[in-house]
């Protein structure tokens, strides 16, 4: 049963993370996958972008298909590196154009080849300016707004105000794998506060106290808008190894012993979902703003982990639900 009456899983938004289909199978496996996350009323909706642009079209995809399926806000990621401001700027209006108003800014790893340092790696040199870009595009497609005047339906007024758009960040509790302290990876933050970042998502951690001091930090140093915890419900050590190798994140021992001893991917599952809704748990009783769960594309983990947290509706259809017993999952 949800624990609905811990102040430690009040009533707090929480958004998902997608990745976009490589085959026609998996569009209608995720198509499904959405219809559940979306009846469980995120804030948002994610969807990643592959390096140097290499999943466009299925990301604006998957991106249009949440417009119109759900009622929910979708959020495309956008990689800079490795591109012009042309190329960039391009592809800003691509989405803004298909009705998308919310993004995460990523500067993204080289293209492939190509070295840090080395010449060619795009007009875009960081995620905060990546942040301006998209503040920049915006105002040049919609530079102002008309609005009806009361008693003269035919006339109309100018407000200036401009449609907002949301823009995310990245965040790093445990530092950057490039950062070279712990105080460049605040400055980094602030700098893309000063761009026009309005929110910040994390990068996986295994901790509270990692997330919780790293707040502490930020907000010490002037660092403003919401922090968002990334968390991912680690379902299999292959899973976990593979998270680790892209994060650069420490291992953590305990989880990790408790996987390998496991012997039934469905006990691994379950060992995988109390250590995130534990984990979710605490972040709310620190004063976490909100949940970010990065779904790999199945509903049945995270949706599980917010049951867990009590943040599931008593109204949500029954569909939504996590399934009793869960389809075969790739690590």
């Amino acid at each position: 049963m949800p624990h609905t009456s811990d102040p430690a899983c009040r009533k707090i938004p929480f958004s998902f993370e997608l990745y976009p289909p490589t085959s026609d199978a998996a569009t209608s496996v995720l198509h499904a996958t959405i219809e559940r996350l979306a009846a469980a009323g995120p804030e948002f909706i994610a969807v990643t972008y592959g390096a140097n642009g290499s999943s466009r079209r299925s990301s604006l995809d998957v991106l249009t298909h949440i417009l119109r399926t759900t009622t929910v806000d979708p959020l495309a990621h956008l990689t800079c590196v490795g591109s012009s401001n042309a190329e960039a700027s391009q592809l800003i209006r691509e989405f803004l154009d298909a009705g998308v108003r919310s993004f995460l800014a990523l500067r993204g790893d080289p293209p492939e080849g190509i070295r840090e340092g080395e010449a060619f790696l795009g007009d875009l040199g960081s995620a905060a300016e990546l942040v301006q870009l998209i503040h920049r595009v915006q105002a040049e497609r919609v530079p102002y707004r008309e609005a009806v005047i009361p008693g003269l339906p035919a006339a109309r007024t100018i407000k200036r105000e401009r449609e907002k758009v949301r823009i995310a960040v990245a965040a790093f509790p445990n530092g950057h794998p490039r950062s070279r302290s712990a105080t460049q990876d605040i400055d980094t933050l602030l700098a893309k506060q000063a761009a026009g970042a309005n929110l910040a998502i994390t990068q996986l951690f295994f901790h509270a106290d990692h997330y919780l001091s790293f707040i502490l930090r930020a907000r010490a140093a002037g660092v403003e808008f919401p922090i968002l915890p990334g968390i991912m419900p680690v379902t299999s050590p292959a899973r976990l190894r593979r998270i680790l190798e892209l994060s650069g994140e420490e291992l953590p021992s305990e989880l990790a012993i408790a996987l390998e001893v496991e012997p039934t991917k469905e006990g691994q599952r379950e060992i995988g979902i109390r250590q995130a809704t534990e984990l979710a748990r605490e972040l709310i009783a620190g004063g976490a703003p909100g949940l970010h769960l990065y779904a790999f594309n199945q509903h049945e983990t995270v949706l599980a982990v917010l049951d867990g947290c009590g943040l599931l509706t008593p109204t949500l259809p029954s569909s939504a639900l996590p399934a009793p017993h869960p389809v075969k999952e790739n690590p």
